[in-house]
């Protein structure tokens, strides 16, 4: 009879905690809702940090720069550390430059399709354009507060491993 009454109170607890607790929103949620919020932001800067594992070398190579973005079209892609060099974007036009040699030259994404490839990329996480990011990553929650969020390629091409992309605590920016 206590054995019953034992099992009864567990239950009773579990449909208590259950109906209380409030439930974790789901990733799709929690990516819409940043939508939303990523939507009323017309510029963004942030600084970021590269990290490249290359078989070649026993240590990894790191470097370090500065992102700026405008919407819709215009992007500034620096690394400060170790070498400067860069690019900015302007539709589909732009001019890259590197420290070691002087001056900048001109490309355009139409004619320069590693350039293209790098752009899509980056408007797409500046934009947080989720359907084109679903459809290229597996995103999953590294923590919630604040949302850190992992972007593993589909498809395994060695250039990326992973992306790691960390809100605001208010959420009103990466």
């Amino acid at each position: 009879m206590a054995a019953k009454r034992v099992v009864a109170v567990a239950v009773a607890l579990v449909v208590l905690v259950a109906t209380v607790a409030p439930a974790q929103p789901s990733l799709q949620e929690q990516l819409r809702h940043r939508l939303a919020a990523a939507h009323a932001i017309t510029t963004m800067s942030s600084s970021f940090t590269q990290e490249k594992y290359l078989s070649v070398f026993s240590e990894t190579l790191k470097s370090s720069g500065r992102f700026y973005y405008q919407r819709p079209d215009k992007l500034r892609w620096e690394l400060l550390e170790p070498v400067a060099s860069g690019f900015v974007l302007r539709g589909h036009k732009g001019r890259r430059w590197q420290a070691r040699i002087p001056g900048s030259e001109p490309f355009d994404l139409d004619s320069d399709p590693a350039m293209a490839f790098i752009a899509e990329q980056l408007f797409a996480w500046a934009r947080l354009d989720i359907d084109w990011l679903q459809q290229r990553y597996l995103i999953s929650i590294d923590s919630d507060r604040p949302l850190a969020l992992s972007l593993r390629p589909r498809r395994k091409d060695g250039f990326l491993e992973r992306l790691q992309i960390v809100f605001a605590a208010d959420n009103s920016h990466v």
